[in-house]
């Protein structure tokens, strides 16, 4: 059954002699012949409007051979929607003319052996970038297969990868690693890649994190190559380069950005604090009781306990807590290591960068000679760390957070697609997904 607005002529036979269709189709180039509903699908036909057209070999006027129907699937409503595609073909007459027919092309409406139109495919981007939605998701909707989605979408993507305008005024550069699949590597290659993020800070001084790049490995080799690739005027700009404690991307930043001040990240910062203590916790639970922890051993049932802030303890967890230490007179070194691992983080909470760094300076200087085996290692790798890690109170705070929070949209986006195994298209996803590409 045909529907059409009320005012318009019959669609089937002729085009609709008002714009409201136009209007409400809203494509540029075409416009409506017919509006019908056939079996839970919206079928829009269109037309271009009659207009002399040329060879595209030789110049010389094409004669009309009449149209030919092409099925295009478009953006999705309450239903499905088809556009039946009357497009024209033409005929060469020139005799020297190696092309004999030709076909329109609408490049407002669809690509040119395509079968989603232009509109459909910018709707797609748009779901995949801020709706975490996932191609064979997009599939359904649009009642197609995953390869003609794909196919349709991953030329855009390409095309804005290879515009490098996004490397433009990045003063805060963030890295780090993840594993992208978890099979043998010797079938899809490596499993570490290294990623790279944007962490300058807006005009409020608030950072917006956006993934800039993903190269294969987790290497200061990987880390070096990249930078070489962005030049001298990237490399320049960056002030400010932020990291976990991994000497080989510390090797690359001194290398490669000779201006830049290398920023610990302070949550691995206090991430090893705790897990030093959690290392003496099982020591002297093995050392005392002669195995590992158990419900109802006294250090067992503090672990948890051990690993948050003191601000952050209950009346009823402190109690637990002192019970648990006065328990044996060995527990005194959790005690003492706890007490440690607390004061280090404490130099990131202080509101004054003075008197944080004041205290991480301390830290510094005093935990390499702790008696405590594992608070005097922690000590002499923040010692080894210490410019990076003091430069934390000189920067404003920075911090790898934001590098950890775009870790998180890429592992949400690599679960929601059930895994890849093609690793330029991980890639382009996931620039996409994490703010690297704006369409």
């Amino acid at each position: 059954m045909s529907h059409h607005s009320s005012g318009c002529a019959d669609a089937r036979s002729a085009a609709c002699p008002c714009s409201r269709c136009d209007l409400l189709l809203g494509l540029d180039g075409v416009h409506v012949e017919a509006v019908e509903r056939l079996d839970g699908l919206l079928v829009v036909t269109v037309s271009s409007p009659a207009a002399p057209a040329g060879c595209p070999s030789c110049g010389v006027l094409a004669v009309g051979r009449g149209r030919r129907r092409r099925v295009l699937h478009d953006v999705p409503g309450a239903t499905r929607v088809r556009l039946i595609w009357r497009q024209r073909v033409w005929r060469c007459d020139d005799p020297d003319c190696m092309r004999r027919t030709f076909v329109e092309q609408v490049p407002t409406l669809v690509a040119a052996r395509g079968s989603i139109t232009m509109r459909a495919v910018t709707w797609a981007i748009g779901q995949l970038r801020r709706e975490h939605a996932t191609i064979a998701g997009l599939a359904r909707q649009l009642g197609t297969s995953w390869k003609t989605v794909w196919r349709a979408v991953e030329p855009e993507l390409v095309k804005l990868a290879a515009d490098e305008s996004r490397f433009e005024n990045v003063t805060t550069l963030g890295v780090d690693e993840h594993i992208w699949h978890h099979v043998d590597s010797r079938k899809r290659g490596p499993k570490e890649l290294t990623g790279m993020v944007d962490l300058t800070r807006d005009e409020h001084g608030r950072t917006r994190a956006r993934l800039l790049d993903l190269v294969p490995g987790r290497s200061g080799k990987a880390y070096a190559a990249w930078l070489d690739e962005r030049g001298d005027a990237f490399r320049n700009n960056v002030k400010v380069a932020a990291l976990d404690p991994f000497a080989g991307y510390k090797t690359a930043i001194d290398d490669k950005l000779e201006d830049a001040v290398a920023v610990l990240d302070a949550f691995h910062v206090v991430k090893l604090g705790t897990a030093a203590v959690d290392e003496v916790r099982r020591r002297v639970q093995q050392d005392t009781l002669g195995h590992r922890g158990r419900k109802g051993d006294p250090l067992y049932g503090i672990q948890t306990i051990l690993r948050a802030g003191a601000e952050n303890l209950t009346e009823k967890q402190r109690t637990r807590l002192a019970a648990a230490i006065e328990a044996d007179p060995a527990h005194d070194e959790v005690f003492v290591a706890w007490q440690c691992a607390q004061q280090l983080r404490s130099a990131y909470h202080q509101k004054d960068l003075a008197e944080g760094r004041r205290i991480a300076e301390k830290v510094v200087d005093t935990f390499h000679t702790c008696p405590i085996p594992e608070i005097a290692r922690l000590g002499r790798t923040l010692r080894r760390w210490r410019a990076a890690f003091l430069a934390y109170f000189t920067t404003g705070r920075s911090s790898n957070g934001g590098t950890e929070a775009v870790n998180g949209i890429i592992e949400l986006h690599r679960r929601l697609a059930r895994g890849y195994r093609n690793r330029d298209n991980y890639r382009l996803r996931m620039l996409l997904a994490a703010g690297g590409l704006t369409p």
